[in-house]
């Protein structure tokens, strides 16, 4: 299919996954903590499954979800310009049928998908909190998906339980230091965290990812922390477990 490509964008590859995407550094280009992401949360094969996947950027989470299921997957991004990159990199993957791309606020998602819905939720949230000294990014399109502009951590958790299913999971990734806020937050809506694992650039480095699983009215109890997943080893290079979700079973 011929797809038009914007002055400021190219098309890269989703390696693992045998796909392309559409990415401007102008305006938005998926990283590491996409494909972490779309490694870490756990969808069922089937088709029957609803999988939601909020802030979703250009796609890029949405897209490696959709090769890991039968199923429909609905993603929303509130920023056009990256809707429409979406949309251009799902027809590029001749994914029409299977992934969805709506143009809307987190906040407003009950308008598009029905509460108590949801077997599966993603979201790679904005990491920083806006104050009056935070120093936000001056290109408009990084400052929205980089700091809470339009989303809080609180109001993630809230729509999140709204549009899970009793016993539906949800998947987070964002940064350590709000690791007890997040905590907080998810379990003040009765999402129960189950699974969380700390992410480090390299061995004797501070973790600076993490990625997170609750479960709906899960119980309080069994929370697990998973051996940690270091990035680069001693010479820069991927360690293998990251180079496989980068670029598959070479």
């Amino acid at each position: 299919m011929e797809i038009q490509l914007k002055q400021d964008e190219r098309i890269d590859q989703l390696m693992q996954y045998g796909l392309e995407i559409i990415q401007s550094s102008e305006v938005f280009s998926f990283s590491l903590d996409a494909v972490l992401l779309g490694d870490f949360a756990k969808v069922p094969t089937h088709n029957r499954a609803k999988v939601i996947d909020l802030c979703s950027g250009n796609g890029a989470v949405a897209l490696m979800l959709s090769q890991k299921t039968k199923s429909k997957i609905t993603a929303l991004e509130i920023q056009d310009r990256l809707v429409d990159m979406a949309q251009r990199s799902i027809q590029l993957n001749n994914l029409d049928e299977q992934v969805e791309m709506i143009q809307a606020d987190v906040k407003e998602t009950k308008h598009y998908i029905k509460k108590d819905s949801v077997d599966v939720l993603t979201c790679n949230p904005p990491y920083f909190k806006v104050t009056d000294d935070s120093r936000k990014n001056p290109n408009t399109h990084l400052a929205i998906a980089r700091h809470e502009i339009h989303l809080t951590l609180k109001e993630l958790m809230k729509v999140s339980a709204d549009l899970l299913k009793t016993k539906g999971k949800a998947y987070f990734v964002h940064r350590p230091e709000r690791f007890l806020e997040i905590m907080d937050d998810m379990r003040a809506e009765r999402i129960a965290p189950k699974r969380v694992r700390f992410v480090y650039p390299k061995e004797g480095k501070e973790a600076n990812m993490l990625l997170i699983e609750g479960i709906k009215h899960g119980k309080e109890t069994g929370l697990k922390v998973l051996p940690p997943l270091y990035v680069f080893d001693d010479n820069g290079n991927y360690f293998p477990e990251v180079r496989r979700m980068i670029y598959g079973n070479e």
